[in-house]
């Protein structure tokens, strides 16, 4: 055999190794591919192709398509829409602020050695162990104004006279909503926000108290700068859920009193059998997550870009 077949025939078994690892690779993570095309892709597809036609189950029959006409009504016409945007936005924007810093504040307390610092941990995550559905009915009654604990408290303590119906107002509900969402979810984000604290190593800290430094300038210089990736993922997941809320106010009001997020509107249409009109909805909130996906891993693509 010649020196050149030789030299032919071991490039050819080299090209094949090499070729092996690579389809073996394409091999486990072709189901992966295949679960998200089938549970993700071909849902998201089929529902931006039911938003472009007129499809009421009440009439199939009637089935037609009419292009952008339900995004047109939807944006221009439709008297639910934009206030419950609106609701939606300030909610996630209320519960996120104040679920970062009281899960910030739990955090750093939770990270201290102190005695029984074990069971403070398991305690602190015993509303976000309960169902959302139970935490919501189970605030629902410390609401009520006849037989709430609420109302019973503020009127021994002698700050309002008479019971307050709270869920009843768009002034009071709204806050009651806030304030039960963020009781359940403030563990989660002091979670994540502790798992971060535990990566910054202690020898910054004792470098920082030897050079001077005081705690509060530790914290600002030391632990912020750290903890930084890890509350840009904590907040791109809870911005997420709190966008698509649904369950703790279907269960406190039914979206009723001015507290109607889009995703319970969504729920209402499709209860009406307006499949075309739901999808155009479903669609809009799918693109609100995305871009506010796309804003959070700017800001994280940002952040690693400055750490290196």
């Amino acid at each position: 055999m010649s020196v050149v077949a030789l030299k032919g025939s071991g490039k050819r078994g080299s090209n094949r190794q090499a070729l092996e690892p690579r389809f073996l690779g394409y091999v486990l993570v072709a189901p992966a591919l295949l679960l998200i095309v089938v549970v993700a892709i071909v849902p998201l597809v089929q529902g931006f192709w039911f938003s472009l036609k007129h499809y009421h189950l009440d009439d199939p029959a009637a089935t037609h398509f009419v292009g952008l006409a339900n995004y047109q009504y939807l944006f221009s016409q439709d008297p639910f829409f934009w206030p419950d945007i609106r609701f939606t936005l300030t909610f996630t924007a209320a519960t996120v602020i104040l679920e970062t810093v009281l899960g910030l504040v739990f955090a750093l307390v939770l990270h201290k050695s102190f005695p029984g610092r074990g069971l403070m941990r398991a305690a602190m995550l015993v509303p976000w162990a309960i169902p959302t559905v139970i935490s919501a009915r189970m605030w629902s009654w410390m609401w009520n104004d006849q037989e709430g604990v609420i109302n019973g408290v503020l009127q021994r303590l002698h700050i309002i006279n008479t019971p307050i119906v709270w869920l009843a107002e768009p002034s009071t509900s709204v806050p009651a909503i806030i304030i039960t969402d963020v009781w359940k979810t403030t563990p989660f984000m002091a979670l994540l926000i502790l798992a971060g604290l535990q990566t910054i190593p202690d020898d910054l800290y004792e470098a920082a108290r030897i050079d001077g430094a005081t705690g509060v300038q530790a914290f600002l210089h030391v632990t912020l700068p750290l903890l930084r990736p890890a509350l840009l993922v904590a907040l791109i997941f809870r911005t997420l859920a709190a966008f698509q809320v649904f369950d703790v106010i279907y269960a406190m009001t039914s979206g009723a009193t001015g507290t109607e997020s889009i995703a319970i509107y969504n729920y209402k249409t499709w209860n009406e059998l307006n499949i075309g009109y739901s999808s155009a909805i479903s669609v809009v909130i799918f693109l609100c997550i995305l871009g506010i996906s796309a804003l959070y891993m700017f800001a994280l693509g940002r952040q690693a870009s400055s750490q290196r």
